[in-house]
This record gives structure tokens, sequence and C-alpha cells, in this order.
């Protein structure tokens, strides 16, 4: 039997022993402390990530803001967390294989923690509150980045290679189900108090955080000198953090238009955002100390691993708010749910998706240790796709049956995607490179998400603005109360997207503003009929379902693609310290790859 095997050297400066990490690492049960506060901590912060979305209303209601007209302040609450988790990412992993994963990780359990606490203690009303709101959700954010960079690379320290892909398929379970999860537990904890959104995690923080300082130790390995890549880490942090903020204010109305890709400030930001980044891997590949090794895209497995990662992340990021729009706008009013109950019932209706993924998570993590990644991941992008494909066909009214499966295809898909992909990725570089692999793997995934985002909006809303007014104007003739059309042509598109997604119903709320002389002429029954439960929701699914299929369409394609990189990263690989490229689960067959000498 032939083996393939590698030359990992040790960088300048390091004490990297031969064979396996030392102990504590691979004492009896300590894989399990691992695995087990590292879950918590993934699965705290994947929900912090999603919770506010169906939360929302129930905050903007408690600190009295209108969201309607605060259509900035929904936007970074929104996003701001995804921005800055994944902008510090690759940064955080870089100084994790400096001063030690567990290390950080602590650090940012504790940062997590004391930014659940402030959100909860939110003391400021109107636009100081919703300020508030922001900078504590990027002190949270700040804290899960520690977290995101470092819980891959802590398992794959702790646990053997054979066990690898099992144990990351749990952790990513936890934080993918994290994010469904979070829309449920948003919409119950909503109903009674917007604060409570935030107390949830404080219990599980303050314990998580003892835990991991108590428990979780350093491998030998990982204590060395090195020097920080300042120019490195400013190319990347100030190239993605400019380029995703002209991202987010594109989303702003500028001037008569609807949205800001033509504002110069939008256009000077995104400009200066790709240049930096373009920057970035120059400006490594002549540093001494790189905060990042070029290098490592050399490995196959590292590398279309990642590029399959950052596009699966850029097909579904932007779909649970999509999707959510599509629910609590749209189809539970018309099944008979008020405006007030559709966030809460949102989060049920979206259960199929968290059941798909909690259910092939573990289960593909198992199978990908025996096997590898290739085919199971390639499989689950395929299902994905095909997952898209379903929900590009339902009309506005659909069945439940037919849109609960195409989300259980969905969490099937990205179950068989997620925890191998992570687990190639991871198993494919030397270990003393684990910390800024799990930055990169994961701040590729977080921008997918940003961007993701972006892109669905841009083409729901530039379908909206098109469609939207004929479609208003239309349904106001129906009901004989044309005299209406002027007024409540004031609702600009994006005003009635984000109402359908915040579960408002924006006619409702414009009616009040009108004269009681424009009222009088409007037959009683007519503005019951305007400001009930149907009316809008309909007039709504006019404009937005040919916009939301392409969406659907297009994230289908992009998952196809997904799924081609996936079949192109070659067979099962896993580097040791000790160099060797260790043979496929059957033990029979050679490695299809071959191993770069990473530093």
């Amino acid at each position: 039997m032939k083996t393939l095997e590698t030359t990992a050297q040790p960088e300048p400066g390091s004490r990297m022993p031969a064979g396996e990490p030392a102990a504590p690492a691979r004492e009896p049960g300590y894989k399990w402390i691992a695995l087990s506060n590292t879950t918590i901590a993934m699965f705290m912060a994947a929900v912090n990530g999603s919770i506010i979305l169906i939360s929302l209303p129930a905050i903007f209601n408690g600190i009295n803001i209108n969201p309607l007209t605060s259509f900035q302040y929904l936007l970074w609450i929104l996003m701001g967390y995804g921005i800055v988790t994944a902008t510090l990412l690759l940064s955080f992993g870089r100084l994790s294989d400096i001063y030690g994963r567990v290390r950080l990780y602590n650090i940012g359990f504790a940062i997590f923690t004391a930014g659940s606490i402030l959100l909860f203690l939110t003391p400021g009303t109107g636009d100081a509150g919703a300020i508030e709101l922001i900078v504590f959700r990027i002190i949270q954010a700040i804290g899960a980045a520690f977290i995101f960079s470092n819980s891959a690379a802590i398992l794959t320290d702790a646990f053997p290679p054979d066990e690898r892909g099992k144990a990351l398929g749990l952790n990513q379970v936890a934080a993918l189900s994290g994010q469904f999860i979070g829309l449920l537990i948003g919409g119950i904890l909503a109903v009674f108090n917007w604060r409570y959104v935030f107390l949830i995690s404080v219990p599980f923080g303050v314990i998580g955080t003892i835990w991991a300082f108590l428990k979780l130790k350093e491998p030998a390995y990982q204590k060395r000198s090195r020097k920080i890549d300042i120019w490195g880490n400013l190319s990347f942090i100030g190239g993605l953090t400019i380029f995703l903020v002209g991202i987010t204010y594109a989303l702003l109305p500028y001037g008569s238009a609807s949205m800001g890709w033509g504002n110069p400030w939008v256009i000077t930001a995104l400009v200066t955002g790709v240049l930096l980044l373009v920057a970035f891997p120059i400006i490594e590949t002549r540093v001494s100390d790189p905060m990042f090794c070029m290098d490592l895209f050399k490995i196959r497995n590292f590398a279309f691993g990642n590029a399959a990662g950052f596009i699966s992340a850029l097909a579904r990021g932007g779909v649970m708010v999509v999707l959510i729009i599509l629910l609590q706008g749209i189809w539970l009013p018309l099944h008979g749910y008020s405006f007030e109950s559709t966030p809460f019932w949102a989060g049920v209706y979206m259960l199929p998706l968290t059941i798909g993924f909690v259910v092939m998570g573990p289960l593909s993590g198992i199978i990908s240790d025996k096997y590898g990644a290739r085919w199971i991941s390639t499989l689950g992008m395929v299902l994905v796709g095909i997952s898209f494909l379903i929900l590009a066909i339902l009309p506005y009214n659909f069945s439940y049956l037919p849109f609960a499966l195409a989300l259980l295809i969905m969490g099937l898909g990205n179950g068989m995607f997620s925890s191998p992909n992570a687990a190639a990725i991871m198993n494919s570089v030397p270990p003393h490179q684990r910390g800024v692999t799990s930055g990169m793997m994961s701040t590729l995934v977080n921008s997918g998400f940003v961007l993701s985002m972006g892109m669905f909006f841009t083409i729901i809303v530039v379908g909206l603005t098109n469609a939207f007014p004929p479609a208003l104007s239309s349904a106001l003739a129906a009901v004989n109360a044309t005299q209406l059309a002027p007024a409540l042509s004031a609702i600009p598109p994006t005003g009635a997207l984000f109402a359908a997604f915040l579960g408002y119903n924006p006619v409702q709320m414009t009616m009040t503003a009108l004269s009681p002389a424009l009222l009088a002429t409007v037959a009683p029954a007519t503005i019951a009929t305007l400001t009930g439960v149907v009316w809008f929701p309909a007039t709504l699914a006019g404009a937005f379902m040919p916009s939301l299929a392409l969406s659907f369409y297009i994230g289908a394609g992009i998952s196809f693609v997904a799924a081609v990189l996936c079949a192109m990263r070659g067979e099962k690989y896993v580097e040791e310290i000790d160099g060797t490229a260790r043979t496929n689960g059957s033990g029979t067959d050679p490695q299809e790859v071959s191993g770069v000498n990473v530093k």
C-alpha cells in the first residue's frame, strides 16, 4: 500500500513536537469537554445572530422607534452583527495561532456574555436607544468572532482524525440549527418582553465562560513567537469592512432612487474595499510573517472547500430573511393570522429547515469520517439547488406541504454539506495553521451571508420598485378606493417590504394619518377591507413573487456551482504534525492529492 506524505515544517521560533498534540488535547474525556463547551458557544452565538430577525417588531416598539421611518437603524441592527464577525474572523484566527486558541476563545466567550448583558440593560429610547442597541450588538459580535474563529480549531486539536467529521458535524448542527431555533425563541420571548430576547444568553454565557476558563487547555505546540502582520490586518479588515458597509448603505434609498447603488459614497466604498482586498494577497506574499499563508490555497481540499463554502453561503445567506418576508407579509395573513402574531408563526412554519439539518448534520459528519467529504457534500449542494427550484415555482398562496418539503430538502442538503466540508478543510492543513484556517473558513461563510442578503434584497427591491405602484393602483381600483391612491402611493417599496418583514400592515399605519374628510369619502366596508389581513398581502404578492422567484432561481444556480466545486475537492486527506497525509477511510487506496510545505 502506497501513502503520500507532506513536510509541514515548524515555523521559526516555534516549539512543535513530532506526532499528535500533547496532553491535554488527547486526554480521555477532554474531547467531549471541548465539544460540549464549543457547541454551547456556537449555538448561543448563532441564536443571537437570528433571534433578532423575529423579535425586531417588539424591540422597535420597546424603544419607541417607528420601523418604517428608521430604515437605517433596522439595517444596522439586522446586518451589523454579520459585518463585524465577518471582518474580524481571519485576524482573530491568526492571533489565536500566536497567543493560543483556547485563551482567545475564552476571552471571546466573556465579551459575548458582556454584550448580551448590555443589550438586556439598554437604557435609551428613540434614536439613542437604537444607537445603543447597535453598539452593544457590535460588542456581542466581537465576542462571537472569537468563538467562531476558534471553535473548529479547538475541536480539530481535541479529536483524532477519524472522529473530526462527527465532532465538527455536531458543532455545525449547533451553529446552523441555532440560526433557525433563534427564530422560534425570538417569537416566543418577544411576546412577553423584548429584553428577554437578549437575557436568554446571559446564564449560558456566564456558565460557559467559567467552564471554558477552568476546563479548556492549550495544546503544547501552539506556543511560539511570531509577529503581528499589521499591514495584512489593516488591508483585510479595512477592505472587507468598507466593502460590506458599502453593500449595506446601497440598500438605503438615495435621492429619488429606491436604492443607493448610485450613491457616490457607496461607489467609493465598494471600489476602495475591493482595492484593499486585492492588495491583501499581494501584501501577504511579501511580508516576513504573514497574517495568512497564501500557500494554503495550493492544498486542494482547502482551496475548493473554502470556495464551495463561500458560494454556498452566497446562495443561502439571504434565504432566511426572504422566507420570513414571504411568510409574515403574505402567506400567514392570507391564512388568517394577525400581523402581530406572524413573527412567532413564521418561526414555527420554518421548523422543517431546522429538522433537516439537525438530522443530517451529525450523520454526514460520521459518513465523511469514513469515506471523505467529496461526494456527500456534492450531493448536499445538489439537494439545496433542487429545494430552491421547488420554492421558485410555488404560488404565493401555496399549500404548506410542498413548502415544508422544500425546506426539509434544503435542511438535509445543508446538513450533508456543512460538516463534511468543514472537516475536510480543517483536516487538510498543518495543525499550527488551524486557528487561521478556522478564521478564513468562517470569514468566507459570514461574508457570503452578508453579500447574499445584499443580493437578495437588491433583486427584490428593484422588482418591487417597478411592480408595486401599478399593483397598488390596480388593487385600489378593484375595491373602489382610487381616491386613496395619492396617499397610499406614499408607501415606498422598501417600506412595504420591511413592513412585511416586521409583521406590520403599512396600510393600516398610513390610514391612521389620513384626514377625516378623505376617509369619509370611502365606505366603511372598504376601509375594513384595506386594513384587514388579506388586501395588503395579496397586493404585495403580485409585485413580490416574480422577483422572489428570480432570486430563488439564482440561488439554485449558485448552489449547483458549489456542488461542482465540492466534486473538484479531491479525495479524503488528513495532514498531521508528523507530516503524514493519511489515506482514505478504506485504508486501501492512496490519496488523490499532493501535500504542500506550509510554513
